[in-house]
């Protein structure tokens, strides 16, 4: 598949967030060639009238200058160092970064401004920046998820067809933890009747615990308009099956209750218990220098 990159400046690198466990976004590319099918940036995509379907995915905007932005912004007298997460609505590790290196240059500069951040990821390329993420963890508090849903690999070719494969995800997440980075393993999203069964649950769970992950959480896919229709054809294709099984378990709403989600949020936390190891600690960020009065 062809993807067009459009290098585009941008105005602002830092989006003010509410409701959600940080308070700011960043994120240095706007599209993601990963085109998992279950994607929710599909949503809002169709919500501005961009392409959500097959078409999604083939354009990158490239935010060129993004990082000069984010040193601005992070330099004002008014940023009280917020936490920040890097990818909410792109993947920051996806092939464009090799070329750009935005993410790597945003790590830096939040790094440098002693700003705590989060970054989710599906892309083993993280593991070239190790230098720079030491780094910012010595200054602020920095945490790294990597999304593995299954390690099943039909599910994976399936639906996240750009994406590398989950075993090198997680060998991944064993060389940043041992680098000392804080990193855990999001098995995000489960698929009702494919990824949630008992075993795969398991399975990644086991994994992650024997590559070191801080810490593991589970989450169960929703369905938005404009990600509906383009999960559900690609369901239609691969599990035909199982399409009257979540046409009528997404009717009429993009989420399932907390009661037909949290079993499964639980027996994630229930492996990941069982599974607890002990692991080498995590980079702890130096207190700030304080600024000595002088007698007068």
């Amino acid at each position: 598949m062809s993807v067009e990159y459009r290098e585009e400046p941008c105005r602002s690198a830092l989006n003010r967030v509410k409701g959600m466990p940080f308070d700011w976004s960043l994120n240095p590319y706007t599209g993601c060639a990963h085109r998992c099918t279950f994607c929710y940036v599909r949503a809002f995509e169709a919500r501005a009238d961009r392409p959500s379907d097959d078409r999604y995915g083939r354009s990158i905007r490239v935010k060129v200058n993004v990082a000069d932005v984010l040193r601005r912004e992070l330099a004002r007298p008014s940023w009280k160092r917020e936490s920040v997460a890097v990818g909410a609505a792109t993947d920051p590790y996806q092939p464009a970064e090799g070329r750009y290196r935005l993410t790597r240059a945003c790590i830096r500069e939040l790094g440098v401004g002693r700003t705590p951040f989060s970054l989710i990821t599906r892309g083993p390329m993280i593991r070239r920046d190790v230098d720079v993420l030491v780094e910012a963890a010595q200054r602020a508090k920095v945490h790294v998820s990597f999304s593995v849903p299954t390690l099943d690999e039909r599910i994976w070719r399936a639906t996240e067809p750009g994406t590398a494969p989950p075993r090198r995800r997680l060998e991944t997440v064993r060389i940043l933890t041992d680098a000392g980075i804080d990193t855990g393993v999001a098995l995000a999203p489960l698929l009702p009747g494919l990824s949630d069964e008992p075993a795969l649950l398991a399975e990644v769970v086991r994994e992650a615990r024997a590559a070191g992950a801080s810490g593991i959480w589970a989450n169960v896919l929703y369905l938005r308009p404009g990600t509906r229709e383009h999960f559900l054809e690609a369901l239609a294709r691969d599990w035909p099956e199982l399409l009257p099984d979540y046409e009528l378990l997404y009717e009429g709403r993009a989420y399932l209750s907390a009661a037909e989600v949290e079993p499964v949020r639980e027996e994630v936390r229930a492996l990941a218990r069982a599974t607890w190891a002990p692991r080498r600690p995590s980079i702890t960020p130096a207190p700030d220098a304080e600024q000595l009065r002088l007698a007068v």
